[in-house]
C-alpha cells in the first residue's frame, strides 16, 4: 500500500507542476525516481496518464480524473504539514526576489527591509524571460514581472497598475502642449525596446486599436540607452510612469485620459507560496503601509 501511495505522490506532483524536475525538488528525491514511480502508476493500471511531445506534456483524459482525486488528498495533506510561522518570527533568513526593473521592486523591497531588517534580501534585474526562468530554475524565490500569461505552475496575484507615458526631448512641441492624443504618435520617430518588451506591446496594441502607424526608427535593448537616445534630440519613446527618471534633456508626457497601462504580478512557484517568507511577502505586498509608499 505505501508503494502505491508513493506512486500517487509523484504521479499528483508531477500534475500539480507541470514538470517532472519541480516534482522532484518538491518531494525531495531524484528526478528518475519521479519517472520511474508514474511510469510504474501507468503500467500497473495499463493507463496513460500524460499524453508527451517531446519534451513537453499534458494530462490525458484518465490523468485528469485522477488529479482530481489526487488534489482532494494530498493538497489538504499539503496544507495540514505546512510550517506555521508568525510575522513575528520572521527574524532570519534570505529571501530573492527578480525583476524587470529596479524601480517596480524597490517600493516593497525597501518595506520589507524596514520591517525585517535581519532578513537577508537580494535583488536580481532582468528582461522578462530571463526572470521567469531564473524563477523555473529555483535561482530566485519571487519575481515580479509583467507577463501578459502564466501557467499552472505559478502563483500570481496583481501587484501595481501604472499608467504608460511618453519620454521626450525637451524641445518637444508635446512639452508645451494642455493635452496630447493617442493619435498624434502618428506622425512620430519612435526609439523603442526589443519587440519581447511588454511596455512596446502595450503601446502597439493600443495604437492598432486606434488604426496609428507607428514609425520604429531604433530599437535598443535597454531603458537606460532609450532615454539617452531621447535626450539627443533621436525620436520619442514611452516607460511606464514609476520607471521614469528626470533626465537632462527631456521631459515626461501623460497622455489624455491614459490610454495606456501596465500591470506588474508577484509570481512565485505555486509549490513554494506556502513558505513563511514568501507567503509573508505575498501579503505584505497588500498592507497599507506599501501602498503609502
Amino acid at each position: 500500500m505505501y508503494q502505491y501511495y508513493e506512486w500517487f505522490r509523484s504521479f499528483h506532483t508531477v500534475a500539480r507542476t507541470g514538470s517532472y524536475a519541480l516534482a522532484a525538488e518538491y518531494l525531495s528525491v531524484r528526478r528518475p525516481i519521479v519517472f520511474e514511480q508514474v511510469s510504474a502508476l501507468e503500467k500497473s493500471f495499463s493507463v496513460e496518464l500524460f499524453h508527451r511531445r517531446g519534451r513537453s506534456f499534458e494530462l490525458s483524459s484518465i490523468g485528469r480524473q485522477l488529479f482530481a482525486i489526487t488534489r482532494g488528498l494530498f493538497d489538504q495533506e499539503d496544507e495540514t504539514v505546512q510550517p506555521r510561522v508568525s510575522p513575528g518570527n520572521l527574524r532570519k533568513g534570505s529571501l530573492r526576489v527578480g525583476a524587470v526593473s529596479p524601480p517596480i521592486a524597490m517600493n516593497i523591497i525597501y518595506a520589507l527591509m524596514h520591517h525585517y531588517p535581519d532578513i537577508e534580501l537580494k535583488t536580481f534585474f532582468n528582461t522578462e524571460s530571463t526572470t521567469l526562468e531564473r524563477l523555473y530554475n529555483f535561482d530566485i524565490d519571487v519575481a515580479i514581472l509583467a507577463h501578459s500569461e502564466f501557467d499552472q505552475r505559478l502563483y500570481t496575484h496583481l501587484y501595481r497598475r501604472y499608467p504608460i507615458i511618453a519620454v521626450v526631448p525637451e524641445d518637444h512641441p508635446w512639452v508645451q502642449q494642455c493635452e496630447v492624443t493617442v493619435n498624434q504618435i502618428g506622425g512620430e520617430k519612435l526609439v523603442l525596446r526589443e519587440g519581447s518588451s511588454r511596455t512596446r506591446q502595450l503601446v502597439e496594441e493600443g495604437c492598432r486599436k486606434l488604426d496609428v502607424e507607428l514609425n520604429c526608427v531604433m530599437q535598443l535593448n535597454s531603458r537606460e540607452a532609450i532615454v539617452h537616445a531621447i535626450s539627443q534630440n533621436m525620436g520619442i519613446g514611452f516607460v511606464s510612469e514609476v520607471e521614469y527618471v528626470g533626465t537632462p534633456g527631456t521631459r515626461p508626457i501623460i497622455f489624455a485620459d491614459h490610454p495606456f497601462h501596465i500591470e506588474y504580478y508577484l509570481c512565485c512557484l505555486d509549490i513554494h507560496r506556502a513558505r513563511p517568507l514568501i507567503a509573508e511577502l505575498l501579503n505584505f505586498s497588500m498592507t497599507p503601509y506599501l501602498a503609502s509608499h
